[in-house]
Formats: structure tokens, C-alpha cells, sequence
């Protein structure tokens, strides 16, 4: 079995000559090779077959979202100058507003729809359906080679907008060596659910890519991911491998009264965003399931550091993957000893080639197959990596640097504190940190407690000057905090508009 999808039960054989249908309905419909095609429909069979089905004729695929606004797929139409957009019926109409915001572009050609009468089809429009059932069901893949370009990963877009990660044909293939064998010691009898939508690498990999390279199974679903669809589709197919991020694990911790029945698993991964240590602690106490935390980037392809099984070390990000080289350095490209905070510079050979369209940022990113990024770590003396945060999201507070990661940990230890952010804001024309605070339900702990809290632990310059207490806080797509939205927030917002203050 390749995938599980509600009652349907697709086989691998079922999935090729799926994959081959779609392949020639996307040469029918004019796509050639190196020619972006966009995936913008919700998760299932679908989506997983036009992904392989684009790369197999030579094409390159590109995905989003599915719960954008029109203005974002209008973005992201311009952007990939895309002929065949592929959809579904929850996303026609948002796209159909993009595309006709384009005006007279010539892009995109097509929108194929997947599960949409051909009645309600326009001009310009095509039914996935219906072509698919009349295609050949054989395919011959396109004259590529290792270096073909294949595969666009979009950054998060939490600090700009979104940019493409251009990635070879190989990449997918080298990244299963590296991390789904070389960390998960993927099985046969793996079947992996994601929390993630499939546009997110992160699950795609690993439920339609990683399970199929040893013969296991993913588990893909349409609808958004709350904790009771989670359980109930654990109790159902009864995955090896949860597919987790830290908001939604916290979701299920809430959630779970009692505990449901996880025993089937053998591991959960977690990545997207920073797993604060006294979450993962609270996850084992309840859950009893080993969590390999990670990091990985578009930039680089997939994960790169994380912890494995049977050494895992909460409140780390774990070793370096097999098959990568990182180190971390100053502002000059020095290597730094380890305890000390700098810049990580990741090498392998998954490393994208360019963003596109983006010569500047690409030189100031790329040095061949080392991508320097902007996150920050500290490294243990026995090779485990600390998460400091965005080199980007740096504060100059009195004079000295401080890394909102540090404070966001402290904050998340106490007690009453649910989740966090901490970024900066201007007073007087001098930077401090604002603290925004999710309480955890009953909490009593106002922003004089959380601030000497902060006070206690860390130096007394790095304790949030405004505590700002709100019911969640702003995500991007793939789970991340959106750290612009809040800068946005505080910039419109007049002195305790958001909440409760405390200077």
C-alpha cells in the first residue's frame, strides 16, 4: 500500500499509472519540460500524483498553500509565471480572483481542476477528472539527467516574501539517503501521517516520498489538522511515524483527556519551529513517544540536524545529519568554539542551486553546496546544536546583542505560560524586546511576575520591557511564528492596545 487516503486504499501500482495519466494530461495540456507547473489543491491522491506526475515528464514542481488569499495566489501565479495551475474545488474560485488580478499576463494557460463538474468550468479551464480517465495509463518519463532542474521549495515567507529554492532531480533521492535512512532508519512497515499539509516539504518527503523509497505507506487528508482528526486518525491506521510540530503537539497535550492510545508509534518528528524543552518533556510524561526534533530549510532541502533515535537530548536540535558538514561562525566566516553563539553554515549535497530570480540574495546565501544561512546555534562539546534564533531577529538591547530565542525559552519554562514571542519595538528610539504571551488556561501570572521570572534567570538587560497578552499567536502557512505580523501589530497598535502592558 502507497497511500491512505479516508477509504481509499491506493497501491503502488494504482499510484504509477495515476502518475502516468497525470503526466499526460499535463503534456496534453501543453506543459513542457523546465516548465513550472503549481500545485494549489488540498492533500490526497491528487496532489501526490501530479507532484511525481510534473517531475516525470520533465517539469518543475512548485506548491502552496491552499488557504491563501487571492492577492497571495496572485503572488505566487506572477512569480512562477506557471501554465498549468492544478487545484480543487476549495481553491477554484480564490485563484480564479488571481488570475484575472494579472490582467493580460499570459500565465497561467491552464487551471485544472480537480473534482469539479465540467458544468462549472470556465474558459481556460480544464477537468482533472475526466482527462485523466481517457489517458494512457503507460508513460515513458523525459530524457532528464541528475542536474535537470525538478523541484521549487518556497521559503516561509515569516521574514519577506516567499522565494524559490531551486533544487536538482538527485536532491529528492540524496535527502532520502541522508535523513530518511541515515536518522529515521525508514522500514517497510512505516506508515507515516503529517500534521503539515503536503505543500510544507517537510511532510511531503516524509509521507509521499520517504516511505515509498523502502515500500511504506503515507497516510494524506483534505481537511485542516486539529488534535481530535489527529487522534482519530492514529486510532484508525495506526501510523509508526507522527509527522509533528511543537504548536500542534501542544494542541494534542491540551487535548488529550485522557491520553488516547499512541502506542503504535515508534517516533514523532518534529521541526518547523523551535520545540521549547519543558513542551518535549511534557510530550513524554504523556505520550511516552521519543521525539526527534530537527531543522532543516528550504535552502538546503530537507532536515540537516536532528536528534535520533535513542539519542535524543531535549532542548536540542540534535547532530548533524549524515551527509551534511555544519559549523558555526562570526560575522567574518571565522569558525567559532563551541558554547559560543554565530551564524550556521550547513554543506551537502542537497543544497539548492539559487533562489529565483534573486541574484543578490543567492550570493549572499549560496558558496556552492554550502548554504550560510541566517539562523543562529551554539554547539555542545559533544556535537549537539542549540537553536539561538534568526541572525535577523537579533536585538541590540543597551548595547549588547540578545537572541529572542533566549528569552522565549525562559519565558516558556514558566508555569503559566502556554507559548511566546519575543521581538523588538522602538522606545524613544531605543530598541527593547516586547514579549507576546499565550496563558495557559487558569494561568494567574501577570507581566511584573513574567518579567521577574525573565529577571531571575537571564541577565537583567534581557527581560521584556512590554509583555502583550493574546489569546494565539500569528502562523505562516507552515506553522512558524510570523514574526513581520507581530512587528505589524506593534506598529499599528498605540501603547497597550493589545492588551495588558507593563512597563
Amino acid at each position: 500500500m502507497a497511500l491512505l487516503c479516508g477509504e481509499r486504499r491506493v497501491t503502488y501500482a494504482e499510484l504509477a499509472a495515476l502518475v502516468n495519466r497525470t503526466g499526460h494530461v499535463l503534456r496534453h495540456l501543453g506543459v513542457r519540460q523546465e516548465e513550472r507547473v503549481l500545485l494549489a489543491l488540498s492533500d490526497g491522491v491528487e496532489f501526490v500524483a501530479s507532484w511525481y506526475a510534473a517531475q516525470k515528464i520533465g517539469a518543475v514542481t512548485a506548491e502552496v498553500y491552499s488557504f491563501l488569499k487571492p492577492k497571495d495566489f496572485a503572488y505566487y501565479l506572477d512569480y512562477t509565471r506557471a501554465g498549468v495551475v492544478v487545484l480543487d474545488a476549495a481553491t477554484l474560485e480564490p485563484m480564479r480572483e488571481a488570475r484575472a488580478a494579472l490582467g493580460d499576463r499570459p500565465w497561467p494557460r491552464v487551471l485544472l481542476a480537480v473534482g469539479v463538474p465540467a458544468e462549472e468550468l470556465r474558459e481556460g479551464e480544464a477537468g482533472f477528472d475526466a482527462l485523466v480517465a481517457e489517458a494512457p495509463a503507460a508513460l515513458d518519463p523525459a530524457p532528464t539527467t541528475r542536474d535537470d532542474l525538478a523541484i521549487w521549495k518556497f521559503t516561509t515567507g515569516s521574514t519577506g516574501m516567499p522565494k524559490a529554492c531551486v533544487h536538482r532531480m538527485e536532491t529528492p533521492l540524496r535527502s532520502f539517503k541522508h535523513y530518511a535512512e541515515g536518522v529515521l532508519r525508514i522500514r517497510e512497515d512505516d506508515v507515516v501521517l503529517p500534521v503539515p499539509k503536503l505543500f510544507f516539504g517537510y511532510a511531503r518527503d516524509l509521507a509521499a516520498l520517504y516511505p515509498f523509497g523502502v515500500g511504506g505507506a503515507g497516510i494524506v487528508f483534505p481537511e485542516r489538522a486539529t488534535p481530535k482528526l489527529i487522534f482519530s486518525l492514529v486510532e484508525r491506521h495506526r501510523p509508526t511515524i507522527l509527522v509533528n510540530v511543537p504548536t500542534m503537539m501542544r494542541a494534542m497535550l491540551e487535548a488529550a483527556a485522557p491520553p488516547p492510545d499512541l502506542s503504535c508509534l515508534r517516533l514523532c518528528t518534529s521541526a518547523g519551529e523551535a520545540l521549547p524543552e519543558e513542551l518535549h518533556r511534557r510530550w513524554l510524561e504523556a505520550f511516552g513517544v521519543e521525539v526527534l526534533d530537527g531543522i532543516g530549510s528550504s535552502e538546503a532541502y530537507h532536515i540537516y540536524i536532528s536528534n535520533g533515535p535513542g539519542s535524543v537530548r531535549p532542548g536540542t536540535l540534535g547532530q548533524v545529519v549524515p551527509g551534511y558538514a555544519a559549523r558555526i561562525v562570526d560575522e567574518g566566516g571565522r569558525a567559532l568554539p563551541d558554547g559560543e553563539t554565530g551564524r550556521l553554515w550547513i554543506e551537502g549535497d542537497t543544497t539548492a542551486l539559487m533562489y529565483w530570480n534573486a541574484r543578490q540574495k543567492s550570493v549572499e546565501t549560496y558558496a556552492g553546496d554550502v548554504v550560510m544561512s541566517g539562523d543562529l546555534f551554539a554547539r555542545d562539546p559533544d556535537g549537539y546544536f542549540r537553536y539561538r534564533g534568526r541572525a535577523d531577529d537579533l536585538l541590540k538591547v543597551g548595547g549588547i546583542w540578545v537572541a529572542p530565542q533566549e528569552i522565549e525559552q525562559c519565558l516558556a519554562a514558566h508555569r503559566d505560560v502556554a507559548e511566546c514571542a519575543i521581538v523588538a519595538y522602538d522606545e524613544d528610539g531605543l530598541v527593547k524586546p516586547r514579549a507576546y504571551v499565550v496563558l495557559r488556561d487558569g494561568a494567574t501570572a501577570d507581566a511584573a511576575a513574567l518579567q521577574a521570572h525573565v529577571k531571575g534567570v537571564l541577565s537583567p538587560h534581557k527581560y521584556p520591557r512590554d509583555v502583550r497578552f493574546v489569546s494565539e499567536l500569528p502562523r505562516t502557512g507552515s506553522g512558524k511564528i510570523d514574526r513581520r505580523a507581530l512587528r505589524e501589530l506593534g506598529a499599528r497598535a498605540r501603547a497597550g492596545a493589545a492588551g495588558r502592558v507593563a512597563r
